[in-house]
C-alpha cells in the first residue's frame, strides 16, 4: 500500500510559518501614496477546501489598496511583503518578528512602484526582489 504524504503547501515550500492571511490588513512602506493595504489573493498557493491562503516575507500578494491618496486608493494592484509580525524561524536557528505587517507595492514585471522602502527589509525578501533590496536602508 503506497503511504500518502502529508501535503503542507506553505511550509514546504518556505520552510518558515507564512504569517499573513487572505484577509489582512499591511502597512505599505514606500512612497507610491498609499498608506494601508488589504491582502486579497497569494498566487500560487493552492490549499484545502475552506482554509484561507497565506504568505510570509519574500512573497508576492495582490492587495486592493484602503488608506492613501485618492489616485491610488479602491485599486488592485501588487505588492511584496517585507515584514510580518508573527515570528518565524531561519535555517540557522534564530528566531525573528517585526513590530508590524508591511508591504512593497511592485508593477507586474516586479519593479517596486515607489523610489523609497522605510523601515526594516526581511533578509528573505531582499534575496528574491533585488529591486526591493536596493531601495532598502536595513536589511535583517
Amino acid at each position: 500500500m503506497v503511504r500518502r504524504q502529508k501535503f503542507t503547501a506553505i511550509l514546504s515550500r518556505f520552510g518558515y510559518s507564512a504569517g499573513l492571511q487572505v484577509g489582512t490588513y499591511a502597512v505599505v512602506a514606500d512612497n507610491s501614496g498609499a498608506k494601508e493595504a488589504m491582502i486579497v489573493d497569494v498566487p500560487g498557493v493552492k490549499t484545502r477546501v475552506r482554509r484561507l491562503a497565506a504568505a510570509g516575507p519574500g512573497d508576492m500578494v495582490i492587495v486592493t489598496i484602503k488608506k492613501g491618496t485618492p489616485q491610488v486608493r479602491k485599486q488592485i494592484s501588487y505588492a511584496v511583503v517585507i515584514r510580518q509580525k508573527r515570528p518565524y524561524r531561519r535555517p540557522d536557528g534564530t528566531w525573528i518578528s517585526f513590530s508590524d505587517n508591511a508591504i512593497v507595492l511592485i508593477n507586474q514585471d516586479g519593479t517596486p512602484k515607489g523610489s523609497e522602502v522605510r523601515g526594516p527589509v526581511a533578509r528573505e525578501a531582499a534575496e528574491r526582489w533585488p529591486s526591493i533590496a536596493k531601495l532598502a536602508t536595513t536589511i535583517i
